[in-house]
């Protein structure tokens, strides 16, 4: 072979090999994957949108429209995570209900398309509300999330006389018995020293209210309501609370319900845990955390749980759980929305503040976190007598000894990987295209505008469309861009109008 000619080769391969290197001219591509600080987590469109409309203020963080992620396993409606140009804030939407919630959670942290060992999780979702806890626009910080439709289901037209309620702890008989059959996901424990903080944090918010949630609370100032009652905390303005969450795929309403789910709540928290939320997603986002956490891919440590009030979960005197659920206005749907975002702003931008001299380390817990199982070490103040030797769960019946060996926990050894890269698609030229793109044609682009769009008529007329929940559309008569319409939903699509028509102080 004559000399030019391997001189010639060696060329060409250098030539291909720098061709290969180079990017692609139509690509952004990041030097190193984004290593965001905190991560909203959102489960469906309104509860994303707020963050979009608010977070482009002076007051809060930044756009999360100037990256967006595709992330291979998120729900085809919602497909992208959301990021601020230095990537230090990013915000996805799960989808609704635990399977969509796991799912998509744990796409996020299997798909290396970010740095999350040191990124804090906050759950912000709106939820129904505990009226013996809290009230409507209320925001809740958890320490517990219990997952409280785990357990045997019968109809309560069948039960006999000695069973108060339809819902039995799975390898048990009765409802007051511990469960005996355990799965591991039943109840999970954050880091209650972080919620603290974030606590502190979000007290120095001012809470939305609206005129027809202030008038639907006093509906619970009946005579079971009085000083002292249960109710008392259902009558109040909107807080800033301390108190837990329960998930259930199964979206209820009822007195009855409340109560099988609040017995719960003690049993499997051995007494600690207090009900005050409803979701149907928290213990799907973090039992996916909490593997994805023995991997040392995150730090369960790091982890909130916010949900504010969009509803009572059981209705006051006077009227039906099915009035409760499908008939009723109870005004609390938008300022609950909102209030994720005056809550888990000063939060966000509080660990930013802080994040060299107090977050980048994370904070200690000093309770225990984890699982039943003690999956991720230390042993539980929760669960059944044999797992917590100090703190055993006393019942009619004991159950069978079971040996559970956990893991110990490990330092993160592993480098940041600098040869990890990715793909970001331009940002839209306004959040509106993202919205009714992404967010399936639930028209929520024109909530957020009503400040300046949506005007209340002096005569609030409530009708039979619109629902306590907020979810499948709070209708009534209002004014847009001037215009009169009547109960018109605003959008199109499964759930209809999230326009409540409300009034607002």
């Amino acid at each position: 072979m004559r000399i030019t000619t391997l001189v010639s080769l060696l060329l060409r391969a250098c030539s291909l090999n720098v061709a290969m290197a180079l990017p692609k001219p139509d690509s952004l591509i990041d030097d190193i994957i984004p290593a965001p600080k905190v991560f909203i987590i959102s489960m469906f469109p309104p509860e994303a949108a707020i963050w979009y409309t608010k977070s482009p203020s002076n007051s809060s963080f930044g756009s999360l429209f100037a990256k967006n992620i595709t992330v291979p396993g998120f729900s085809p409606l919602f497909p992208q995570a959301h990021c601020t140009a230095e990537g230090s804030v990013c915000l996805m939407t799960t989808g609704e209900s635990e399977i969509n919630a796991a799912t998509s959670m744990t796409s996020l942290w299997t798909s290396r398309l970010f740095d999350l060992r040191k990124t804090y999780f906050m759950i912000a979702g709106i939820a129904g509300v505990n009226p013996n806890h809290g009230t409507l626009a209320d925001v809740a910080f958890a320490k517990y999330a219990v997952q409280v439709a785990m357990q045997y289901e019968f109809d309560a037209r069948e039960l006999p006389n000695d069973i108060w309620t339809g819902y039995i702890p799975q390898g048990s008989e009765k409802p007051s018995q511990y469960p005996n059959s355990i799965y591991g996901t039943e109840v999970f424990e954050v880091n209650e020293s972080l919620r603290d903080i974030a606590v502190d944090f979000a007290k120095t918010a001012i809470l939305n209210d609206s005129l027809l949630a202030t008038a639907y609370r006093s509906q619970y100032n009946t005579a079971t309501a009085a000083k002292g009652s249960p109710y008392a905390k259902a009558l109040r303005p909107p807080a800033v609370t301390k108190c837990d969450t329960v998930t259930s795929d199964v979206f209820f309403s009822g007195a009855l319900l409340g109560q099988a789910f609040e017995n719960t709540t003690r049993l499997f928290t051995n007494g600690s845990g207090i009900y005050c939320m409803t979701n149907q997603e928290d213990n799907a986002i973090l039992a996916s955390l909490l593997r994805g956490a023995t991997n040392h891919l995150v730090d369960f440590a790091r982890v909130i749980v916010m949900r504010s009030g969009s509803n009572f979960d059981r209705p006051h005197p006077g009227i039906s759980c099915m009035d409760n659920l499908f008939h009723v206005t109870q005004g609390g749907f938008i300022p609950s929305l909102e209030n994720l975002f005056n809550a888990g702003n000063p939060v966000i931008k509080g660990i930013l503040a802080g994040w060299e001299s107090r977050f980048k380390d994370g904070i200690t817990p000093k309770n225990y976190i984890g699982d039943m199982f003690g999956t991720l070490g230390g042993k539980p103040d929760f669960g059944p007598g044999y797992q917590t030797n100090d703190n055993p769960v006393t019942d009619e019946t004991a159950p069978n000894s079971v040996s559970v060996s956990a893991p110990s926990p490990s330092p993160l050894t592993s480098k940041r990987s600098t040869s990890l890269h990715f793909k970001h698609r331009t940002p839209f030229s306004s959040p509106y295209a993202i919205w009714g793109k992404e967010m399936g044609g639930y028209g929520v682009a024109q909530i957020w505008k009503r400040d300046e769009a949506v005007v209340i008529l002096p005569a609030v007329q409530e009708t039979n469309m619109g629902v306590g929940n907020g979810t499948i559309g709070e209708v009534t008569k209002v004014k847009v861009q001037g215009k009169s319409v009547v109960d018109n939903p605003i959008g199109k699509g499964k759930y209809g109008a999230f326009i409540a028509g409300e009034a607002h102080k």
